[in-house]
C-alpha cells in the first residue's frame, strides 16, 4: 500500500470531495474495496482503508484506561465515518468534518502512504509552511536521509 500524490480538488455543493484516480487504484488492488475511513486530525481530515482503520482502533481499545485513551475515542475514533466512493469516484464527507476542517470549496488530498491527508487549501499552506520549517531546522538529519 503506497498513497502518494498531492492534489488540488474542489468541494461540490453536496460535500463531496473527489478522490484522485491513482488513490482508488491503490485502494481497489491493495483492499478491492473503494471506501475510507475519515476522520478528524488536527485541523484537517485523515482518511485510511477500512482494514487499517479497525487496527488503528483495536491499538486504542488495548490503551489503558485514562485521559489520553478517551481523548483517542472522544475526538479520533467517535468522529469518524467510512465513507464509499461513488461512480464518479467522490466521497461523501459528513457536515461535521467538513465543518471542522473548514472545507468549502478549495481542497487538497495528499497520500501519505499509509493514510490520506484531506486539508482546506488555507490549512494546508500553513500546515506545509511548518513542516518545511521543521526540516530547514534539521538540516543534518535531511542530509542524513539524501535530501
Amino acid at each position: 500500500m503506497k498513497f502518494s500524490g498531492e492534489f488540488n480538488v474542489s468541494i461540490d455543493l453536496k460535500g463531496r470531495i473527489s478522490i484522485p484516480a491513482s488513490i482508488r487504484d491503490e485502494l481497489r488492488q491493495a483492499y478491492r474495496k473503494e471506501s475510507l475511513v475519515v476522520t478528524r486530525y488536527k485541523q484537517g481530515l485523515v482518511a485510511y482503508p477500512p482494514s487499517r482503520w479497525e487496527e488503528i482502533c483495536a491499538n486504542v481499545l488495548a490503551m489503558p484506561p485514562g485521559p489520553n485513551r478517551e481523548a483517542n475515542l472522544r475526538n479520533r475514533i467517535a468522529p469518524a465515518k467510512e465513507c464509499s466512493c461513488n461512480a464518479q469516484g467522490r466521497i461523501q464527507v459528513p457536515q461535521s468534518l467538513r465543518d471542522h476542517a473548514g472545507l468549502d470549496k478549495d481542497v487538497v488530498v495528499i497520500g501519505m502512504f499509509e493514510k490520506i491527508e484531506i486539508w482546506s487549501r488555507q490549512a494546508h499552506q500553513r500546515i506545509t509552511g511548518e513542516s518545511e520549517a521543521l526540516l530547514d531546522d534539521d538540516a543534518q538529519g535531511q542530509a542524513d536521509l539524501g535530501f
